[in-house]
């Protein structure tokens, strides 16, 4: 008898078997392994809000096999993620296993490494049904919503269409930020600049300020009025009526939490939402190290969380990491405790290295391109959050023209502190330029280069982009560090929202569902409510309200809007406008416009069904002619010594000999790579398959027997001196000696992409 370990996805399985030993087995559960039936409703709503799960399609199998492991083991433990989502698993796994009560334990750990995961086997506990019920609570109210909303939409607007809870309300925030920019009224404003020399020579430039006996910021709002302060320069001398000069203390961000880090990757990375997620759960799920590093581990804590705290241990080894590799100086006197949002969970730790003395350069190697940025950027981050602050000297300086005041201002480091290492990003223009002011004295007087007014004119809000709009919602309360990137992602699918480069703006589709929904359904899409639902979530969560309570509130109020909805919408009430483009329809001559099918949008004729006509909305640029290949390739046929010519077949072009079909010799057409091969120093060449899938073998195969499906590079392994592989699809380099285990970015690669 052995003990069994359940997780969610095989990757972690791997890692948390390596700690573990013999005496377990580790397997995983690749996710849910219940949910509701999708053809049905599955609650019934009159009996207790009752959920009815079902085995997942195509996990008959999997579910086989784990109930035969349990059936065999000792103890179970159950050691799905560590959130609402996680527990519920382990709960129908438990269920769908048909696991006896008491034979199974709920074990969980924030970070994956060998102490936390045999820390957590030594502390086991029950699976905690208020997190499961708050986990129920949040699936039965989205259910509702959406099974409940989306047939009358069919019935109303168009069929297919579908209607969820949060992100009818992430629809409407994009959708009224497009309804501001478009109400949008630009009003003109005026500045003037000067730029300024000294009697040293030396320049920098000031703007207008205001009137110098008022001290007040003064907006001109026209060109006359900027002309005005600009003509006061041909008959006053400038001169600095003061300097003043400050020390300033700027302190670090906080660690991450799953709401800064998508909007930080998105900003220093260009990651979108999803890509975060996804390579945040390689990097906690574990990496292969190599054994000189301890093998494989998880590099960061659990990626889905709103708490800013952290374990004094991690805050111990960051200490010791800052004062060894910057000095003593770079640490401050007391150890930066972040305060969490006062609506958080505060369930796990930030996000931050699981192990902060692995820092970037040293496991560069061993990490995909993306693994690579975003571990940096993490560990820099959480770094820089324990570091001591930076101190800036400041300057500003007032200039009189007349009665007017110009103010120019600037600053320089005069101790880095955290911003050796990292400086936050941020969403809007700062305007803050570190202007570098030369030496100045009171009523040194300064000569007048030039005096410029500039018209300007106020520009409306900018649209949301994924970084923007998460930290909106969070701002808000409305969904949770789980939720954020599939929020985004649903409204995308669905066609309710579409992306104009890195900004989200609404579909004539998704501005239509906004206003039924503002209109007939307003408490779906309140910010406020939604927000509310959300603690009341946690509340349950907390084990303070019960699961029913919530559920009978929320169902009582929505069944009447939905009744009071059906009563007063009718079908052909709503229209969704219509989208022209440029296309002629080449059979009536009218105006194409553009339609969504299956296979994405197209243009299609408006006299539908009249004219049938449809073209696609961007017509491919013909390709240039290929040049015709030599049909003679100078070589005999090592058969029967004819000529060997040029053919096509099914799979591309190849030598053939010319006596076809009296002699059947072919020959492959190989490229050389200019590359030696490890094995006997022959030229490395390129070939082809039956199904035409591109491999590198030596041109003296099968003699000698390497052949790779990734490219050969003649750059040697630094670990083992092995040759070095470019992974197809990736920017990376990994050794051809599996069993080494090294990875690198391809720097090469990556630079080609950003040119």
């Amino acid at each position: 008898m052995q003990n069994l370990v359940i997780v969610e996805s095989p990757a972690k399985a791997h890692t948390i078997k390596s700690y573990l030993g013999s005496g377990y087995k580790v397997v995983a559960s690749k996710g849910h392994v219940r949910d509701l039936p999708k053809s049905t409703l599955g609650i019934d709503v009159d009996n207790g809000f009752e959920a009815h799960y079902i085995n997942i399609r195509g996990k008959g199998d999997l579910i086989k096999d784990l109930k035969k492991d349990a059936k065999n083991a000792d103890k179970i433990y159950l050691a799905t993620d560590p959130d609402r989502e996680g527990e519920a698993i382990s709960w129908h796994l438990a269920a769908a296993l048909e696991i006896p009560e008491g034979k199974s334990k709920r074990i969980t750990f924030n970070e994956i490494t060998k102490t936390a995961v045999k820390d957590a086997i030594k502390k086991p506990r029950d699976i905690d049904m208020d997190l499961v019920n708050a986990q129920q609570a949040r699936r039965i109210v989205d259910r509702i919503v959406g099974y409940k909303l989306s047939p009358f939409l069919w019935k109303t607007v168009r069929s297919g269409l579908s209607a969820g809870r949060v992100q009818s309300v992430a629809t409407r925030i994009i959708v009224e930020r497009e309804n501001e920019i478009r109400n949008f009224d630009p009003k003109e404003y005026w500045t003037v600049d000067a730029d300024l020399t000294t009697g040293k020579g030396k320049t920098f430039r000031a703007s207008f300020f205001g009137m110098a006996d008022e001290d007040v910021k003064t907006e001109l709002r026209t060109g006359a009025e900027a002309a005005e302060v600009a003509r006061a320069a041909e008959t006053n001398p400038f001169v600095v009526r003061d300097v003043k000069k400050g020390r300033k203390i700027k302190n670090p961000a906080p660690p991450f939490t799953t709401s800064t880090l998508q909007q930080e990757a998105s900003r220093k990375l260009n990651f979108q939402s999803q890509r975060t997620m996804r390579v945040a759960q390689e990097l906690y799920e574990g990496i292969n190290l190599g054994s000189a590093l301890g093998g494989t581990q998880g590099l960061i804590t659990y990626m889905r969380t709103d708490s800013l705290r952290i374990a004094d241990e991690a805050r111990d080894s960051a200490r010791a990491y800052i004062t060894e590799k910057f000095g003593p100086e770079y640490y401050p006197d007391k150890p930066r405790v972040y305060k969490s949002r006062s609506n958080s969970q505060d369930a796990h730790e930030a996000v931050r290295p699981s192990n902060p003395a692995l820092d970037p350069a040293t496991v560069k190697g061993f990490l995909s391109s993306d693994q690579y940025k975003l571990y940096r950027l993490i560990w820099n981050r959480f770094m820089a959050s324990q570091m001591a602050g930076a101190e800036l000297s400041t300057v500003q300086t007032d200039v009189l023209c007349g009665k007017y005041l110009y103010r120019a201002s600037g600053y320089s480091v005069k101790f880095s502190g955290f911003m050796s290492l990292y400086e936050e990003s941020t969403d809007e223009d700062e305007n803050e330029e570190n202007t570098k002011l030369p030496a100045l004295t009171q009523g040194e007087k300064l000569i007048a280069e030039a005096v410029t007014p500039n018209q300007h004119f106020t520009e409306p809000p900018a649209r949301y982009t994924e970084a923007s709009l998460i930290k909106f919602l969070e701002e808000k309360g409305i969904g949770r560090p789980s939720t954020y990137t599939p929020i985004i992602t649903i409204i995308l699918s669905r066609g309710y929202v579409e992306r104009d480069g890195k900004s989200l703006k609404p579909t004539p589709l998704g501005e239509v569902i906004t206003k039924i929904m503002v209109e007939k359904f307003p408490d779906i899409v309140d910010y406020k409510f939604t927000a509310s639902m959300e603690d009341k979530l946690d509340d349950v969560e907390h084990g303070s309200v019960p699961m029913l309570t919530v559920l009978d509130d929320f169902y009582s109020d929505f069944s009447k809007e939905l009744d009071e909805a059906q009563k007063t919408l009718n079908p052909g009430d709503i229209e969704i406008p219509v989208e022209e483009t440029d296309i002629i329809c080449d059979k009536c001559g009218a105006r194409m416009i553009v339609k969504e099918g299956k296979f994405g949008k197209f243009a299609a004729c408006p006299n539908y069904p009249k004219c049938r006509n449809t073209q696609p909305l961007f017509k491919k640029k013909p390709e240039p002619p290929k040049e015709t290949p030599k049909t003679d390739s100078g070589m005999k046929c090592d058969k029967c010594g004819a000529d060997m010519v040029l053919r096509n077949g099914r799979y591309g072009n190849f030598w053939a000999c010319s006596r076809y079909p009296e002699c059947k010799n072919t020959k492959q057409i190989t490229k050389g790579t200019g590359v030696k091969c490890p094995d006997c120093g022959s030229e490395i060449v390129i070939k082809y398959g039956k199904s035409r899938k591109m491999f590198y073998s030596c041109e003296k195969y099968p003699e000698c027997k390497f052949s790779s499906w990734d490219m050969p590079t003649a750059e040697k392994c630094p670990v083992c001196g092995d040759m070095l592989l470019r992974k197809k699809g990736k920017n990376q380099l990994v050794c051809r000696n599996e069993k080494c285990g090294y990875k690198a970015a391809d720097e090469e690669k990556e630079k080609e992409g950003q040119e």
